[in-house]
């Protein structure tokens, strides 16, 4: 698909999923005091929309969103309905009828689901939607989104059934869940290039998608060039099964190669790494070595040719700049290193990095190293002064 760059970039809205989706996953539940700071952080790097939950589930997911709604001040907060007048009632009693208080109801977009999951027709399915909607606005919804679980695997027609009656019934936003993460990035992109068709130019049109194989970031990147407005994301990628799109990846996308895609994004890159500690933090998840700008790993380096490169100039193997994210760069010593990164040590030292005495350290420090040993650089500088200490009281 090809992007008229003639026109300025697109500002891509960002709804924050993290305390709704990613919730869902085994492990993650969190309290409603818990949600609030993480709600907080949320609307402090920039997302437009917090998801806070799902009211009519339980009553901690309406006191999270009671909490919420009390305390943002710039962001708007959603709350996740099914299409379900009981589920609306719930939604208004706990979040209100605010301005910044946006009602996601959802509705059936595959006959799969239809058969297998609901046992109702698509008739039945677009008139409880329309029901939902109709009680929204009465209730005084000022902001309603509806959302197609399982588009991907829906027939068109009767998505497009669905989005033309909750757009005739008073939705602004028209959200495309890949519920399963089984759509490719054309299959999803041309899903939302007909929705887009469909619908004024003035309603939202935002993105849902899971990562089961691995095409959540790359899914919503196709539906932004088919013109989408938003895209729908968690911190870490976290949620139901293998998660939802990473908000880290998408604003590291949009930050440095938006031109591609004619879209821009509003996000403090440096406040989503502090947000993603509080987030591990309370819910206890495990950290990932090797997860895009999250990862343990991502701004560290053991092998030698890599550190000689940095050590000469970071952008040698450095794209992302660790500095946006209020992350560090890190060289780690381990049994892949060189004898750069001992001249360096040895430079900042002080002490001449005559060729006899690198040698002998790579020898004690780097080649003879168990398997998987790394060592900080202050580390490994402690252990090599310690070897002149003893060198010279021994002389």
């Amino acid at each position: 698909m090809t992007i008229d760059r003639t026109y300025r970039r697109r500002r891509i809205s960002v709804f924050d999923a993290t305390l709704r989706d990613g919730e869902q996953a085994p492990g993650n539940a969190m309290s409603p005091h818990q949600k609030l700071p993480l709600a907080l952080a949320a609307e402090a790097y920039g997302a437009d929309i917090v998801e806070a939950g799902f009211p009519g589930s339980s009553p901690a997911d309406a006191e999270a969103t009671r909490l919420i709604a009390e305390s943002l001040t710039t962001a708007r907060f959603a709350t996740f309905n099914r299409a379900s007048t009981d589920d609306v009632r719930a939604s208004m009693a706990a979040g209100g009828a605010r301005s910044n208080h946006q009602v996601q109801i959802c509705g059936t977009g595959s006959d799969l689901h239809l058969e297998h999951k609901r046992g109702i027709t698509r008739a039945e399915s677009v008139q409880e939607v329309r029901d939902a909607i109709r009680l929204a606005v009465d209730l005084g919804a000022a902001d309603i989104s509806f959302g197609v679980e399982d588009a991907s695997r829906g027939s068109k027609d009767h998505i497009e059934a669905l989005v033309t009656a909750a757009v005739e019934d008073g939705a602004t936003t028209v959200i495309l869940a890949d519920t399963t993460g089984c759509a490719t990035p054309q299959e999803y992109g041309d899903l939302c290039a007909s929705v887009r068709s469909w619908i004024p130019d003035d309603v939202v049109l935002s993105t849902h998608c899971h990562d089961d194989m691995g095409l959540s970031l790359a899914n919503a990147l196709a539906g932004i060039q088919a013109g989408a407005d938003e895209v729908q994301a968690t911190l870490g990628g976290i949620g139901e099964r293998a998660g939802n799109t990473p908000l880290e990846e998408l604003a590291s996308v949009l930050r440095h190669k938006g031109d591609q895609f004619g879209a821009s994004i509003d996000i403090q890159l440096d406040g989503l790494y502090p947000a993603y500690l509080l987030l591990s933090e309370t819910i206890a998840l495990a950290p990932s070595r090797n997860k895009a700008v999250f990862g343990v790993n991502a701004f560290a380096t053991e092998a030698g040719i890599h550190q000689a490169g940095i050590l000469k100039n970071p952008i040698n193997y450095e794209y992302l700049n660790p500095h946006l994210y209020g992350r560090e760069r890190s060289l780690l010593v381990g049994r892949h290193s060189g004898r750069s990164i001992l001249r360096y040590l040895l430079d900042r030292m002080g002490v001449p990095a005559e060729q006899e005495l690198v040698e002998g350290l790579y020898e004690e420090f780097v080649a003879s190293r168990p398997p998987g040993e790394c060592d900080e650089l202050s580390d490994l500088a402690q252990r090599i002064a310690g070897r002149f200490t003893e060198a010279a009281k021994s002389s």
